[in-house]
């Protein structure tokens, strides 16, 4: 049941275009990923939803009302951000009931919210913990149970996990996407980090210079970039110049590396997405690359090789137990021209 709505949205600072008709739909109990570089205008989307700046043009539909005329403390949603903005003065119990005292709840009624809010983001027993002695993940937990506690209709984080290390990271957006899940909490997630993205998100809108470049569940996106920057910011980076024509009633690309088959719904000059994940080493006959090794790295259960064809440098991506060729030695890619190859329309 479609719950929120953004109508056309514009906002511009000065000289400076931050959205440029942005519009996509929400379901309840949803969790959806605003995704996209620093400055793309996550954050002042999401600062429009809250009511904390007004668009210049376009709406915000809540159950199909508009909020236009709505102050942020009359709307009902909850915020949660990268600092924490924990009280230091108080302990945890002060922290995570100031927004039921704030709506005036019994007592008794707040410390029943306090302790299943407690017990939800895992940290039972911490309501006399002073918060300064906390650690950063149990800090931002407690952060998340304040922003839970009130039942915000709409919960809104931005960049929540971005000032905790990499292993924490990981391991709290696991659990805040079961805890938001368990709550039937429906939510949108800023971040600019695609893994972090893809792991909490349903579905993900994906933002450049202020527009929408695509939308969709994230293993739409992964598996099909509609866009050469959706491509280059999942570092999906062999792209390169060809031409699409017609040979024997089939569909090929020319390019500087190889002249491959491929299914395109244009013809002419084209970008070429060389899929770095869907590659196999030492194929053998049509559509292999052949080249040389100029550089591996390894990353864990990852490596990653840059192969040089024709003076043209080409990264792929194999598990970490594949044997490659050393640096400097020749290498032969085989892709797969119906899953490792898009063609973008120039």
């Amino acid at each position: 049941m479609m719950i929120l709505s953004i109508r056309n949205v514009s906002k511009s600072f000065g000289s400076t275009k931050a959205l440029n008709g942005v519009s996509f739909d929400m379901d309840e109990g949803e969790i959806v990923a605003l995704l996209g570089p620093s400055g793309c205008g996550k954050s002042t989307l999401l600062s429009i939803i809250a009511g904390l700046e007004l668009a210049d043009q376009g709406d915000i539909f809540w159950n199909n009302h508009s909020l236009h005329n709505t102050p942020p403390h009359r709307r009902g949603f909850g915020l949660m951000f990268q600092d924490y903005a924990l009280f230091p003065h108080m302990n945890v119990y002060a922290n995570v009931a100031f927004g039921l005292k704030m709506a005036n709840l019994q007592p008794e009624a707040i410390s029943n919210r306090v302790a299943e809010m407690l017990e939800l983001v895992g940290l039972p027993g911490f309501s006399k913990r002073d918060v300064n002695t906390l650690s950063g993940g149990e800090q931002q937990r407690i952060a998340l149970a304040r922003a839970l506690a009130p039942g915000p209709q709409l919960l809104m984080l931005d960049e929540p996990l971005g000032s905790l290390d990499r292993n924490l990271r990981e391991r709290l957006v696991i659990d805040l996407r079961a805890i938001l899940h368990q709550m039937m909490q429906t939510a949108i997630y800023v971040t600019h980090d695609q893994e972090e993205a893809f792991s909490i998100a349903d579905r993900i809108v994906l933002i450049n210079s202020g527009h929408i470049e695509q939308i969709g569940f994230p293993q739409e996106i992964f598996g099909n970039p509609e866009t050469i920057f959706v491509a280059r910011f999942l570092e999906m980076s062999n792209i390169i110049p060809g031409i699409v024509r017609q040979k024997d009633g089939s569909q090929m690309v020319y390019t500087a590396v190889g002249n491959f088959p491929i299914v395109s719904p244009v013809n002419g000059d084209v970008d070429l997405l060389i899929r770095p994940d869907l590659a196999q080493v030492n194929g053998i006959g049509e559509n292999c690359l052949n080249g040389l090794v100029k550089e591996v790295t390894f990353r864990g259960s990852m490596q990653k090789v840059v192969i040089v064809v024709n003076h043209t440098p080409l990264t792929f991506e194999f598990p970490s137990q594949t044997i490659l060729p050393k640096k400097g030695e020749e290498i032969s890619i085989l892709v797969n021209p119906n899953r490792a190859l898009k063609a973008f329309p120039k």
